[in-house]
Order: C-alpha cells, then sequence, then structure tokens
C-alpha cells in the first residue's frame, strides 16, 4: 500500500520538482535513475536480508528505509536531496516488495499469480487515490509534498500490522531449494520419461532460457509504467491544455484501470494461461496509448488512460509470476535478480522519456512506449515456447 501510494504519487510529480528547481526533463528524470541505483542496490541485499531475518524481519527492516528515504525527499529543498531521497525510498520499497511476493508465492503456491496479482491490485486501489490527492494538493497551492508524505502513515501502520504476524511459514527464513531432478532419479529413469524434464534446469546454467526470456518482459512491463508514470501528465498538458493540478491528478485513470485489472487477473487465469493473458495485456496497453497519444481534449485523453491501466494493471503481476514459477524453486534468488532488472528499467526508462522530450517534444517521445509494448509481448511468445520445450 504504501510503495502504491508512492509511486503514484511522486512519479507524476517529477514535471512539478523539475519546474519548482528550474532543471531540465532530462535532469528531473535522473529522479527516476536514482530510484534505479536504490532498486539495483536492493538486488543486492534482498535474499541475503531475507536469509538472516526472515521475511518478516527483513520487511521490517524495508519500512525503515523507505520511512527514511521519504522524510528526505520531503525535507530536500535542491535536487541532490531529492535525488538521495527517492534513491533511498526505492531501496526500502523495493526490499519490502522482494520480501513480500515470494512470501505470497510460498504461501499461496499453485495460485501464487492470483496472489501476487490482487496484491498488486491492493496497491493499485491504494495509489488510485494518490495521484488525486497530488491534484487536489497542487490547486490548492500547497504543492506536491503533502500528498507524498501520507506514504509514511501507510508504511507506519502496514510495519505495525507486519509485527502481529508470526515469523514463521511463509514470513519466516526461506526454505532450501529443491535437489536437481538428474540427482533424484536414475539417469536411466530419465532417459525412459523425457517428457518429465519439462522446465528443469540443467546443471550448468543456473535459471532456464524460459526464466530470461519472462525477464525481459517483466523489464519492458516496468519501463513502459514508470516512463508512463513520471511523464503522461506533461503529454496530457501538452496535447490538451490542462493545467497541472488537472494533468496529474489524470494519472487517476491510469492508476484506476490498472486496480481493476488487478482484482480481475485472478479470475481470468481460471480461463486463460499467464503468457496469454500477458501477451493480451500488452496489446490493450497498445490501444489505450493509441487514444490518449492522439487525444485533444482532456475526456478521451482520460479515457485513454484507463483504457491502458487495464493493461499495465496485468503486466507487471503476470511478469513477476512467470520470473518466480520459472525459478526452480528459488523464488527469493529469482525477485533479487529481477529487483536488478527493474532497477535498470526505472532508471533508464523515465531518463530516456524525458531526454526525448527536450529534444523532440513529449509526444514525439512517448512513440518509446509502444516500442517497449511490441519488446515486451514478443518476449512473452518466446518465453512460452521455450517453456514448453524445457
Amino acid at each position: 500500500m504504501a510503495w502504491g501510494w508512492f509511486l503514484y504519487s511522486f512519479s507524476p510529480a517529477i514535471p512539478l520538482i523539475a519546474a519548482e528547481q528550474r532543471i531540465s526533463g532530462a535532469q528531473a528524470g535522473l529522479h527516476g535513475t536514482a530510484m534505479a541505483v536504490g532498486t539495483v542496490a536492493s538486488a543486492f541485499l534482498s535474499a541475503r536480508l531475507v536469509g538472516r531475518l526472515g521475511r518478516r524481519g527483513a520487511l521490517l527492516v524495508a519500512g525503515g528505509v523507505l520511512v527514511t528515504g521519504i522524510v528526505v525527499l520531503l525535507l530536500g529543498q535542491v535536487t541532490a536531496l531529492t535525488l538521495t531521497g527517492a534513491l533511498v525510498t526505492a531501496l526500502g520499497g523495493t526490499l519490502a516488495v522482494s520480501a513480500a511476493q515470494p512470501a505470497l508465492a510460498v504461501h499461496h503456491g499453485e495460485a501464487s499469480a492470483s496472489a501476487v496479482s490482487e496484491a498488486n491490485g491492493m496497491g493499485a486501489l491504494f495509489g488510485l487515490v494518490a495521484p488525486l490527492a497530488l491534484g487536489t494538493s497542487v490547486a490548492a497551492g500547497w504543492g506536491w509534498r503533502p500528498a507524498v508524505a501520507i506514504a509514511v502513515v501507510l508504511m507506519v501502520v502496514a510495519c505495525v500490522l507486519v509485527t502481529r504476524l508470526p515469523a514463521r511459514g511463509a514470513l519466516g527464513h526461506p526454505e532450501p531449494p529443491p535437489p536437481p531432478a538428474a540427482d533424484a532419479a536414475p539417469r536411466a529413469a530419465a532417459d525412459a520419461a523425457p517428457q518429465a524434464a519439462t522446465e528443469r534446469v540443467p546443471a550448468t546454467r543456473r535459471y532456464s532460457r524460459a526464466y530470461w526470456l519472462f525477464w525481459c518482459a517483466l523489464i519492458a512491463a516496468v519501463a513502459i509504467e514508470n516512463a508512463t508514470t513520471f511523464w503522461v501528465a506533461d503529454l496530457v498538458a501538452e496535447r490538451t491544455g490542462a493545467g497541472p493540478g488537472i494533468a496529474t491528478g489524470a494519472l487517476a485513470g491510469l492508476v484506476g484501470g490498472m486496480a481493476v485489472m488487478r482484482f480481475a487477473v485472478g479470475a481470468l487465469l481460471r480461463r486463460w494461461s499467464a503468457e496469454t493473458l500477458l501477451v493480451a495485456a500488452f496489446a490493450l496497453s497498445s490501444l489505450g496509448w493509441l487514444t490518449t497519444w492522439t487525444a485533444t481534449s482532456t475526456p478521451v485523453a482520460l479515457a485513454g488512460l484507463l483504457l491502458a491501466g487495464l493493461g499495465y494493471g496485468a503486466q507487471y503481476p503476470l511478469a513477476i509470476a512467470l520470473v518466480l514459477r520459472a525459478s526452480s524453486g528459488r523464488p527469493d534468488q529469482a525477485q533479487a535478480g529481477s529487483s536488478l532488472g527493474v532497477g535498470l528499467a526505472i532508471g533508464a526508462a523515465p531518463f530516456a522519456l524525458g531526454a526525448l522530450a527536450d529534444a523532440v517534444g513529449t509526444r514525439a517521445a512517448f512513440v518509446l512506449v509502444p516500442a517497449l509494448m511490441a519488446v515486451g509481448a514478443t518476449t512473452v511468445l518466446l518465453g512460452r515456447r521455450a517453456a514448453r520445450r524445457g
């Protein structure tokens, strides 16, 4: 909840920070790069932290780091401080996700994709209010800080609730991965039943080809979401003439669509595979993007963002569920590896779109988004083929 609120209140505030600090779009996009550094750092810390403290202990430490980062961000009046605050906040937020998502996957077993999606849906539901709160705060003349500060309250409440849960089972220390299939049965039996080798990982490789392809789809999904949330307010303002408060509040359409879809994914998974739904999500996102990109009125742009949000809402939870499923019994390590890629995406996408916007304008720069959607859909299809071949 707290991480979702922060993402969807802080990201659309980036153009406001640029105006406040009188910096360029590319320089403002460095806040995404700072968040990426924090996310990448979490990739090297999360598995060790969980191994030492268990998932519950890691969640509590992550909460403290996140609150510290937001306080630094809110007190910052210059770019150096706001960049530092964004970095520390992202470190704490990603550490929290890196402990929570494997815990959900372990606790729910075969229903992990639905559980992860619904958990992200709760985050999006809280995030839905965040851009509205930001727009209201800006329109009232209070600036962006009061809206972002609410994330501190949410994180403190979450930590109090976590302390009441037992530090065992899914919230305890991770179980050791199962032994390789080749060690568990005689070679003759493996030769006699080659069909049972689906998704096995050769001893010479840590993860399967399917894992890395789904990993690429995850990175594309994260890049799309962050590039959009950082800069879509500028696109809406440029194309429709909306004021800063309305333009930032319009992001609620995107987050609203995401929240609806994340609660619907569980039911959809009972009929279609995660791979099929993820490809469809990229296609739906493309249609929403096109609607917003061509809009010249705020209501049409909002409708496009709502449609795009329906696609965005399925992308991350389905992609991370596929990555964890293809991890060969190492969800915490796979989550850490995913955090590394996610950090790169968060750092590169907003900065690249901001730099492009400085050079060619916001509307032309947004062509980057459908290109990433095509990459995401392609890697999902290739990952499904690789998983079937084993």
